[in-house]
């Protein structure tokens, strides 16, 4: 039974230390000395509010809470005066946003001469674990002191010690009073660990590990390389779960199962009880949405390829009035393959929901758009992976190895409205979308599989309208031994078979783009690269520093999601590896390119400066001014970004004052170093990789791309997933045969029926329903998601101005959402809707939101990286 609580304790059990030690002076352990008689005592109420799921008797009767002190230390201890013992008493029961709660009133002894509470104690007596939501003191008849918790407490049978919880003030370490100086570093020592032993379901323990959790070294097909830790498979580090390591290899963690959902997460990162629910009911539905088509085929005995675009489309999206005959042939065959309770399941979703998938956005309102030249290039500045085009430094375009690509200027003169080659490099109008270095060298293990995939480059010209035209694609194949790579190209064309080819051509640079979204834009970028910073800031910032309170909203539920991931997604053999063309090289791919990963240029200005889109312009509020006006994702972009910047710096420059007030901060400086050395330890050696931590302007900018990638970069690479994605053939994810050759018979099919040789090219029935299943999850917001602007409780700090700053933020936020609206009515910028009419809304902030439209929306900016 799990449960949600809003209320702290304290424990008198015997503490053990992480060094098996057993301790007789710490906070967690510590009895206060008894309290003269003479001494006066004074009665302080307040108010603890839980979430739980177990009997509000239980609550009531086993857990106790207790105060320190802030202002009045025991000399005993050299920690805060420490209050009796209090029980809970009543219970009311309320809600608290979409969960069920229960109000709890408590009256806390403490001497006179107490002072001011800092922290609260809560001690868990009971068999059940809960969830402490907040707790409030009254001391004076207009000053409350709040507990800000949103923390799991455990049985002390399994922890063998109480909780701590400090007050919603903010202190820099060189400002904490006192009485809370101690238990601020004992608590911090406590979550580190001691990096031995499998960590147990109940443990607040924050370690780091390698990906080593991706192979089964027992099997042959399932051996994967450790990611991180050395200079062939550099990697940033996931939490440490201790699991054991596997007798086969000595370096890999055992796995419970094929699919491994029994995985160490520590309890404050898991999901809350309302969204895992949520997560499971939606991955149920997505399950039918597959299993339909699948069952459907196979009692139709076709199990292979769609026939037409026509059979793809009737068969996996719901259209309204349908006729439901083979829904009911369906449900029947599910009910002999399914456990009793998963079909109750299935039952109560299908009478809300239709079994077949969402209409994708694509191709809502014109189902053959997506075929469009105009739609191809415009989903590469307003697609699902806009951050990887860029302008072209000289033509023709130049590889690794100093190899020239195979095209030439014939294939681009007099497309360039006039312009010639070097005037057109010159005004920065001939942009490139490059799947060719990074892939050429994985191409022979590629195929080996059974994939038929090429290297590509494909060059786009900027037309005086803001719209980009397709120039040339080329596709390349290593040679045979020291031989020069082969290489086909292919220029555009509408009709006839050109016209058919260039859509072959055209679905294989998808395939590549589709294959670096998932990998890299998406998991490796955002996923990958901010949970090292989750465990550095709960190792090594106080939960009173005001950067944790800065941060913490942009962490949650990422490191949940990322052990869900690597279970299911990343794994050998897991879905990725299904349905992504790099197979069993995927991870180890992404890992090729973190090589060349950056913190520095994750930051939104300077990765468009990298790739040539932007110029550098300190009159601009952002720093840069666009070279490239309609590109939705750098124009909405850039303005989120600067409403997150001037956030940030309103805030530090709160609590800091100086360069020096930077540079003391021993906890920012552990933090900073941890991450560098520890967390992305493979990159301490890039000096470009990061800014030095000694001023408030590269503090300011670090947070910045901190809270862009975990916020907004996500959101963009996420959330539209569905929409431009969930019509496989406008996004496929791998190819089973290469463009044939004229004169082949397998040419001779193709010019026999283009669309089914289109559709045998790309994934099969089975695979292209799976990963349409997938994206459908990964895609919907959920119920109990925060977005950018928001925070779960107004009173996460007690500091006024600091509200009053986090107000202006969010009404920044509400003005950037106008900006978007108007932009998208702009018949001007033509990249805002496109051929498929689909409006660029994935740096939508969605501040109105409060849980009240969920589900694909192709909007909204969640805080962190939480699907």
């Amino acid at each position: 039974m799990n449960g949600y609580l809003a209320i702290q304790i304290i424990s008198q059990a015997p503490h053990v230390d992480n060094m098996g030690i057993l301790c007789e002076s710490c906070y967690r352990c510590f009895k206060p000395s008894p309290v003269p008689a003479q001494e006066a005592h004074q009665i302080l109420k307040g108010t603890v509010v839980i979430s739980q799921s177990f009997g509000q008797s239980d609550a009531r009767k086993s857990t106790t809470v207790r105060l320190y002190s802030s202002t009045q230390v025991d000399p005993n201890t050299g920690r805060g005066k420490l209050s009796r013992e209090a029980t809970l008493d009543g219970g009311k029961i309320g809600k608290h946003g979409n969960v069920n709660t229960v109000t709890y009133q408590v009256s806390i002894p403490v001497e006179n001469s107490f002072g001011t509470p800092g922290a609260i104690v809560v001690k868990n007596g009971g068999r059940h674990e809960f969830f402490l939501r907040f707790a409030s003191i009254d001391i004076l008849e207009d000053r409350t002191i709040h507990f800000e918790c949103n923390s799991w407490v455990y049985p002390i049978t399994k922890t063998n010690s109480d909780r701590l919880f400090f007050a919603n003030t903010s202190y820099l370490p060189t400002q904490t009073p006192t009485a809370l100086q101690k238990l601020r570093e004992e608590e911090l020592v406590n979550l580190r660990g001691n990096g031995r032993g499998e960590r147990k379901q109940w443990e607040r323990i924050y370690d780091y590990d390698h990906y080593n959790d991706l192979g089964v070294p027992d099997s042959r097909q399932r051996v994967r390389p450790v990611l991180g830790g050395t200079k062939t498979y550099p990697y940033p580090c996931r939490g440490r779960t201790g699991r054991p390591l596997s007798r086969a290899d000595g370096e890999t963690e055992t796995r419970s199962k094929f699919i491994d959902l029994d995985f160490y997460v520590p309890p404050d990162e898991r999901f809350s009880p309302v969204k895992l629910s949520e997560f499971i009911t939606h991955s149920i539905q997505a399950v039918l949405h597959f299993a339909f088509p699948e069952v459907k085929s196979l009692l139709g005995h076709d199990i292979g390829n769609f026939e037409s675009f026509k059979e793809l489309t009737k068969d996996l999206y719901a259209r309204p009035h349908e006729p439901s005959i083979v829904e009911g042939v369906v449900m029947e065959k599910l009910k002999s393959l399914l456990p009793k309770d998963i079909y109750k399941e299935v039952i109560r979703l299908t009478k809300e929901n239709p079994l077949k998938f969402p209409v994708p956005q694509v191709i809502a309102t014109d189902e053959n758009a997506w075929r469009s030249d105009e739609e191809f290039t415009r989903e590469m500045l307003a697609g699902l992976n806009p951050a990887v085009i860029k302008c072209l430094e000289q033509f023709p375009p130049i590889g690794r190895e100093e190899k020239y690509s195979s095209i030439n200027a014939s294939h681009i003169q007099g497309k360039l409205e006039g312009l010639t080659i070097p005037q057109a490099l010159k005004q920065k109008r001939i942009l490139i979308l490059d799947h060719h270095d990074y892939l050429v060298p994985y191409l022979r293990r590629i195929n080996a599989q059974g994939m038929c995939i090429y290297a590509s480059r494909t060059l786009l010209f900027l037309k005086n309208d803001g719209t980009l035209r397709p120039l040339v694609i080329e596709l390349s194949l290593p040679g045979e031994g020291m031989e020069q790579e082969v290489s086909r190209v292919f220029i555009p064309a509408n009709q006839g078979t050109e016209g058919a080819l260039w859509m072959l051509a055209k679905a294989h640079v998808a395939v590549n783009d589709s294959g670096y979204h998932q990998l890299i834009s998406h998991w490796l970028h955002t996923h990958a690269a901010v949970e090292p910073f989750i465990i550095a800031t709960r190792r090594q910032l106080s939960t009173i520093h005001p950067i944790y309170k800065l941060l913490n909203p942009h962490f949650k539920d990422t490191m949940h999601i990322n052990a869900l991931a690597r279970g299911v997604l990343l794994n050998a053999g897991g879905v990725l590896e299904r349905t992504m063309f790099p197979g069993k090289y995927a991870m180890e791919l992404s890992s090729t390119i973190y090589e060349n990963w950056r913190f520095t240029e994750q930051a939104l200005p300077e990765d468009l400066v990298k790739r040539g889109l932007a110029i550098r312009d300190s009159n601009q509020p952002s720093g840069v001014t666009l070279l490239l006006e309609d590109y939705p994702y750098a124009a909405d972009g850039l303005d989120v970004w600067t409403t997150i910047k001037t956030w940030v710096i309103n805030f530090c420059s709160h609590f800091y004052h100086s360069d020096e007030d930077i540079a003391s901060d021993v906890e920012l400086q552990s933090w900073w170093k941890e991450i560098r050395e520890i967390g992305h330890g493979d990159k301490r050696d890039d000096v470009e990789c990061w800014l030095p931590l000694n001023s408030l302007a590269n503090l300011i900018q670090s947070l910045t791309t901190l809270i862009w990638i975990a916020s907004a970069l996500h959101a963009a690479v996420n959330f539209g997933q569905y929409g431009y994605a969930g019509f496989p053939p406008n996004r496929p994810t791998r190819c089973r045969k290469f463009i044939p050759q004229e004169g082949t018979p397998e040419f001779a099919e193709f010019i026999g029926n283009p669309d089914k040789y289109y559709l045998e090219m790309v994934p099969d029935r089975f695979t292209t329903t799976l990963g349409v299943a997938l994206i459908e999850v990964l895609s919907e917001h959920i119920a109990d998601e925060v977005y950018i602007g928001q925070r779960t409780s107004s009173r996460w700090t007690d500091d006024g101005e600091v509200l009053r700053l986090f107000d202006e933020f969010a009404e920044s936020l509400r003005q950037v959402e106008q900006r978007v609206e108007e932009r998208n009515k702009n018949v001007k910028l033509k990249n805002r809707l496109g051929p498929a009419k689909v409006p660029y809304t994935l740096l939508f902030p969605d501040t109105s939101n409060v849980g009240n439209e969920k589900g694909i929306t192709g909007k909204g900016i969640p805080n962190s990286v939480s699907i």
